[in-house]
């Protein structure tokens, strides 16, 4: 259970926390490889190979999450592709009833996440969670991804917070890892980001299986 009483902020990652991963995941390794081999007159096995390769390579830097990136690179259109898959996208069960209970108890609720600014908009638009928020930040807007020591730098000038009371949750060991070493105080991780796969991994960070069980009992979530 959370010491709810010393938490002032919750810092929220958006895939794979707020919302399924199962979107991304089916979009960024069958759908787009599928479309790929299929525009470029390839074998899906070739085109699944060099789309890993290509997507190992920039693995934790900006043009990683960058649907301009992707678009000038693979010449397609990712916007238009995301789109096709947009009924994949959904919340995590109880986020929208976390969100609201955070409200309710007067702690800042904050999205910080990687995605480009075009793929936040879709989800918020396909989402409820954009009314449950009272800060929303891509990493877009200051040119370092999440697991860099200037995103957290920038975050604190654009939203003051106290370190040692503010909570983060991220289904991304790598960027968890950089929160702590920035010196967030309440670190947790996501037991089972994509709701079609196995539960991940021991993470080195608390596990958060249902956002209704972080919550004090009389919350009635």
């Amino acid at each position: 259970m959370i010491d709810w009483s010393a938490i002032d902020t919750v810092l929220l990652d958006m895939d794979g926390t707020l919302l399924d991963l199962h979107f991304d995941n089916y979009f960024w390794l069958t759908h787009l490889p599928e479309r790929f081999a299929e525009h470029h007159g390839i074998q899906p096995d070739e085109a699944t190979r060099q789309l890993h390769q290509r997507f190992n390579e920039k693995r934790g830097t900006l043009d990683w999450y960058c649907l301009d990136y992707w678009s000038q690179q693979l010449a397609m259109d990712i916007r238009s592709m995301k789109k096709e898959i947009r009924h994949l996208i959904r919340e995590r069960p109880h986020a929208l009833a976390f969100l609201q209970w955070l409200g309710n108890a007067g702690i800042q609720r904050v999205l910080i996440t990687n995605a480009h600014p075009d793929s936040l908009s879709l989800k918020l638009s396909v989402t409820g969670i954009e009314p449950l928020l009272d800060i929303i930040i891509s990493s877009h807007d200051y040119r370092s991804p999440k697991e860099a020591p200037l995103f957290w730098q920038k975050l604190q000038q654009q939203v003051p917070f106290d370190k040692t009371r503010t909570l983060f949750i991220d289904d991304s060991e790598a960027v968890l890892n950089a929160a702590h070493k920035f010196g967030i105080e309440h670190l947790y991780s996501i037991a089972q980001p994509d709701s079609q796969q196995d539960h991940c991994p021991n993470s080195a960070f608390p596990v958060i299986h249902h956002f209704d069980d972080t919550l004090p009992s009389t919350s009635n979530v």
